[in-house]
């Protein structure tokens, strides 16, 4: 017996984003976004269509920390009467920021209690969202969970609730034109770490396998052309498509042992989240050949019948990426690769995942990925 649900409304197409007005349909809105001028603009089009918002985020920043959310939150509680709506317009971290917002009512001490506990759910108060991603990656536009970081700590929370799916997903690929060739490529990677993490996984069904495989198979087509030519509307739309399939994949399934990899090798080295999470994929997928059932059927579509030539096929996809496969490529020692597999095993999302760690070091050790001898 299985489930899939996602209940996100989605408006997909070049254009659509002069949809958003008639979406706002007259609340009073709150909009976030990011500083930039490109972002300004887009605040403009909106104001001069729906009205000014009631208030507007604009210094979102990379991977939300709980020091900045702490005091964007608290600007919701200075305003003189509640607004109905908020219009996130950016990137992952702009939407999952708007999810944060949407449920501290004014109050970030509400989230981080929940981060932390898992109590005072009462407390949590849940704002309509409509989110606009501008990048293809993170499809946080119709999942209910968002990443929050508390770097001070060195940890990484995931904020997930089901009255946190937004009301509406508008994707317009004309707003992905112009990201700059190393976001592209972090978001794309991140897109398909998001699909395939969804397949090998505890909580994969047969409809979130199928979004999977459009979203893989689409992605490892059209992202190398993509880096070559970034500013062919066409591939855009293409890797839209495929970063909405991925998070309607994962929006089931969570993500698992990949990255859990990832949120240490981010926090503790700095390597960019879509980096990070991707360039072990070719290992996972070494270390759950003969899992079986409609998993291992999904792999093969993606893959080919062989998955090890499928993973070496992998290896190479990221390599003429850029994206090495080994932890020492991304400036990882050596004598920090056991704790990292450890932990990853032993967390939430490493419980999401159908292999075991056995299996993981073993493919890693035979593809020299890590050396744990070297601890």
């Amino acid at each position: 017996m299985w489930t899939y649900s996602n209940p996100v409304n989605v408006i997909f197409g070049t254009g659509a984003y002069s949809k958003l007005a008639d979406l706002i349909g007259g609340r009073r809105y709150a909009l976030v976004t990011y500083p930039e001028p490109p972002f300004a603009e887009l605040a403009q089009r909106i104001e001069s269509v729906a009205g000014k918002p009631v208030l507007t985020i604009d210094d979102v920043a990379p991977n939300p920390d709980y020091t900045l959310l702490e005091e964007q939150s608290g600007r919701f509680a200075d305003l003189a009467e509640p607004i109905d709506v908020i219009v996130a317009v950016g990137g992952g971290s702009v939407i999952d920021s708007t999810k944060v917002f949407a449920a501290a009512g004014g109050n970030f001490g509400n989230v981080a209690r929940f981060l932390e506990t898992k109590a005072g759910e009462d407390a949590l108060s849940f704002l309509p969202i409509i989110a606009v991603p501008t990048t293809a990656g993170t499809g946080s536009e119709v999942t209910c969970w968002a990443t929050v970081w508390n770097e001070d700590k060195g940890k990484k929370y995931s904020l997930a609730h089901p009255e946190l799916y937004p009301e509406t997903a508008l994707v317009d690929p004309e707003l992905m034109l112009g990201k700059p060739l190393g976001l592209t490529l972090a978001t794309g990677l991140d897109a398909l770490s998001h699909s395939l993490e969804s397949i090998w996984n505890v909580n994969a069904n047969p409809v979130s396998a199928r979004h999977a495989v459009a979203a893989s198979r689409l992605i490892m087509d059209a992202l190398p052309q993509l880096v070559r030519d970034p500013g062919n509307l066409d591939l855009r739309t293409d890797m839209a498509e495929a970063s909405l399939c991925a998070g309607l994949a994962f929006s089931n399934t969570k993500t698992a042992i990949a990255h859990n990899l990832s949120y240490p090798i981010t926090l503790g080295w700095g390597v960019q989240h879509g980096i990070a999470c991707s360039f072990t994929l070719p290992t996972v997928l070494r270390s759950v050949i003969g899992i079986g059932g409609f998993r291992e059927a999904a792999l093969n579509e993606i893959f080919g019948t062989d998955l090890n030539a499928g993973a070496d096929r992998l290896t190479q996809f990221l390599s003429d990426l850029g994206i090495g496969a080994r932890f020492a490529d991304h400036g990882i020692p050596a004598d920090k690769c056991a704790d990292i597999i450890d932990e990853a095993f032993a967390g939430e999302r490493g419980k999401n995942f159908v292999g075991t760690k056995d299996n993981f070091i073993a493919a890693a050790q035979q593809q020299n990925v890590i050396r744990l001898s070297a601890a």
